[in-house]
């Protein structure tokens, strides 16, 4: 018995021993979950702070694109009869083709092509007859400067065949940024909205003049000219690109980039100011004639819009002898600063298409230090 009982003690002490060890097991396991949670919480809080860190670095970097942008504009303004001054209809196209192709290069943003004839014309759309025939000009003028202005791809889609633009295709083109290649890539786009029919809650399909189409982000009127950002292709053997609708001026005012002109057509010199498309009008007002202050002693102001305004033949006085709302016979009351851009010319007269490259290259200084100071941003 003696024996017995001595051989089940070392059995009770075992148990003893996995008792304890059960315990020690539980408080080790219970350790475990408790660093495994607060571990599991750590990379929480580190996904957390990740995500806001590339919050505002996306925040930082939207900053840095608007701190790209171009937040002021420059406009021009030149009558149409200076196509009357061409002998043919070639020569006429060439002009108009001087006028955008200087435009382009100085990045003006608008043109106003206004009658100093007083013929009330208003717009491009629909027929027009009688080519050739004085005071038709500024319809003829206005239609060739948006032809060059519309990206190549678009233009069958905007521009059916026209008698004024019978020797557009002479032209030297524009090839201005929007004005793409087709395997180029950007961030921007214009684009023609297709009649093409899509699924409830998609946008239309674009046409980018891209090897793919675009789908845009809302449903949109077929035969719209639109500008699309285009988002980053998700894969390669996607049928389509995704894109998101902006506004015109989008491109220049967050990139920074230069995206064309704008034609605008004028009944009259004062509706050039009158009919001024920015809500606060222009800002800035620059007229030119060999009879204004000499343009290097100018010190411009800050400005968001500026209008730099030539004469024809007859120069400005002209446009405001016949303008019947104007009763001043002066052109230099209409103008904050009224200049002579290039002072002793060697020519009886300087023609307006020289003028215009004359003109903005005297100017570009004087706007650039103008649009740098503080006021201005």
């Amino acid at each position: 018995m003696a024996d017995g009982s001595a051989a089940k003690r070392p059995k009770a002490a075992q148990v003893e021993e996995r008792r304890v060890d059960w315990r020690t097991w539980k408080q080790e396991r219970k350790a475990e979950k408790k660093k495994w949670k607060e571990l599991k919480l750590l990379k929480k809080l580190d996904k957390q702070r990740m995500r806001e860190l590339a919050e505002k670095q996306a925040e930082e970097q939207e900053e840095q694109r608007e701190d790209k942008g171009r937040h002021y504009t420059v406009s021009v303004a030149l009558p149409g009869s200076i196509l009357n001054n061409a002998q043919s209809l070639e020569l006429r196209t060439y002009l108009a083709g001087q006028i955008a192709r200087a435009c382009a290069i100085f990045c003006v943003d608008e043109i106003v092509v206004f009658d100093e004839d007083g013929e009330d014309a208003k717009t491009v759309e629909g027929v027009f007859e009688g080519i050739g025939r004085r005071g038709k000009a500024c319809v003829q003028l206005a239609r060739i400067l948006q032809y060059l202005e519309c990206p190549q791809y678009l233009r069958k889609s905007f521009f059916p065949k026209h008698e004024d633009l019978q020797f557009a295709g002479l032209l030297n083109p524009l090839d201005s940024p929007h004005h793409m290649r087709v395997d180029e890539d950007s961030e921007y786009r214009e684009g023609v909205v297709l009649d093409r029919p899509t699924k409830p809650g998609r946008g239309s399909f674009v046409n980018c003049g891209m090897r793919k189409e675009v789908q845009i982000d809302k449903q949109l009127k077929p035969g719209l000219r639109v500008t699309v950002r285009l988002e980053k292709p998700q894969t390669p053997e996607a049928k389509v690109r995704k894109g998101t609708v902006v506004s015109s001026h989008h491109p220049r005012t967050v990139s920074g980039l230069y995206w064309g002109y704008s034609v605008r057509l004028a009944s009259c010199l004062s509706a050039v100011f009158s009919e001024c498309p920015f809500k606060e009008g222009y800002d800035l007002s620059i007229g030119t004639s060999e009879r204004g202050s000499l343009v290097d002693q100018v010190t411009l102001p800050s400005f968001r819009h500026a209008l730099v305004m030539f004469g024809g033949l007859e120069g400005l006085e002209a446009g405001v002898d016949v303008d019947p709302n104007l009763e001043v016979t002066d052109p230099s009351v209409l103008f904050d600063f009224y200049l002579n851009t290039c002072p002793s010319q060697g020519s009886r007269t300087i023609r307006t298409e020289e003028a215009l490259l004359i003109s903005l290259s005297a100017l570009r200084p004087h706007i650039d230090k103008a649009v740098k100071t503080p006021s201005n941003s």
